[in-house]
């Protein structure tokens, strides 16, 4: 039997995690998104923490696609951040907007990316509102140009449970 793996994510580490965060946001933004992997897609980084604001009691989660099949706990008013590295992923969607709302999203291609490769981000951003469960999907059906996605590549989903 599979079980999911469950991933909580304090506030106060989200500090520590910070720059850590802002370092990979800045690589992926000099690379385009862009990697060498077979399927054309960027590598994944682990689901991380971004910063508070300074002056903000914001709190914030970052998900990418090591995130899939887990879920998260959060808090009321956490911002939850969803990065995709290919512009084949369709805007993550929130399956509640009571429990998460939307704060828009989109995709975001690259214009420098060379033949042959998936440089891109897919998006979206909500704010967790009161205490439930949503998920956080996604669907693509290629995984680089003109590339079919293996089983279990085109479809992305995460459970997010709000706490207060």
């Amino acid at each position: 039997m599979f079980r999911s793996p469950v991933r909580t994510f304090p506030a106060r580490r989200a500090l520590c995690a910070g720059l850590a965060v802002l370092a990979a946001a800045a690589t992926t933004a000099a690379l385009g998104g862009c990697s060498p992997g077979r399927t054309g897609s960027a590598v994944p980084s682990p689901p991380s923490r971004a910063p508070a604001s300074s002056g903000s009691s914001t709190r914030s989660v970052v998900l990418d696609e090591r995130a899939r099949g887990t879920t998260v706990r959060v808090t009321t008013g956490t911002l939850v951040v969803v990065r995709l590295h290919s512009a084949h992923w369709s805007t993550p969607a929130g399956s509640d907007p009571r429990v998460l709302t939307s704060l828009g999203g989109g995709t975001t291609a690259t214009a420098t990316c060379p033949p042959g490769r998936d440089c891109g981000i897919s998006s979206a951003r909500f704010t967790a509102l009161r205490p439930g469960t949503a998920r956080v999907t996604a669907g693509r059906d290629s995984c680089g140009e003109a590339m079919r996605c293996p089983p279990g590549q085109g479809r992305y989903d995460v459970t997010v449970t709000v706490t207060r």
